[in-house]
């Protein structure tokens, strides 16, 4: 897998992330199949490839679809809002890269839900993405909340004081720091977005046309 497939990729989960959190907040509720790609994906920190962190293409396939309707494109005020996203998770990313003590933090705590989600897998219990929903909720408040700058969500607030969409938001914009890890560990960058915009564009067009094949 190329560099510009791997960032690609990573691009895709976090503005799959973004379209989420607009979908929870505006709407009380997300698109399923890649809400819980994206969420999974947080869990999924030794994954052998970038795909696999989504579970298989097939998972960031939303995001790859919004990189390549609205990367390039004439920007509608939903676009603009959900660009605001994306540039914040890449910022409270930068912030979270000066706090080390907050990286462990995070690490020990996506190693404890791991090991949860596998006992409530084992017995069977019910129920199993609404506990891994209210698992990254608490981990996100207990660490990346303490990380500047906050994201600010903006939507409907009879939605946001739920508290079941409040927490998928929050599972939500973790899932969206996870990819924005990933974006820059595959060497990404916040001005690559400008300067090799259509690259990225043609690429996810690439590779919705190979999963058309599939």
């Amino acid at each position: 897998m190329g560099q510009l497939q791997d960032r690609t990729l990573a691009l895709a989960g976090i503005f799959q992330s973004a379209r989420l959190v607009q979908q929870l907040s505006r709407d009380g509720r997300a698109d399923a199949q890649p809400f819980g790609a994206s969420i999974q994906s947080v869990l999924l920190i030794d994954a052998r490839t970038v795909s696999d962190v989504y579970g298989g293409m097939p998972g960031v396939a939303l995001g790859l679809r919004l990189l390549r309707d609205k990367l390039g494109g004439d920007a509608t005020p939903e676009d603009l809002e959900m660009a605001k996203y994306v540039v914040a998770m890449m910022q409270l990313e930068a912030g979270l890269r000066r706090r080390p003590e907050v990286m462990d933090a995070i690490q020990d705590g996506i190693r404890t839900v791991r090991s949860q989600m596998q006992f409530f897998e084992a017995q069977a219990h019910g129920g199993a993405q609404a506990r891994l929903v209210e698992k990254l909720a608490e981990l996100y408040t207990r660490t990346l909340s303490t990380v500047g700058p906050r994201i600010i969500v903006a939507g409907e607030q009879g939605f946001l004081a739920n508290a079941h969409i409040a927490a998928s938001v929050r599972a939500a914009l973790f899932a969206g720091i996870r990819s924005a890890v990933l974006w820059r560990q595959m060497g990404g960058g916040r001005w690559q977005l400008l300067w090799l915009r259509r690259r990225f564009i043609a690429q996810a067009e690439q590779l919705l046309n190979e999963l058309g094949r599939s």
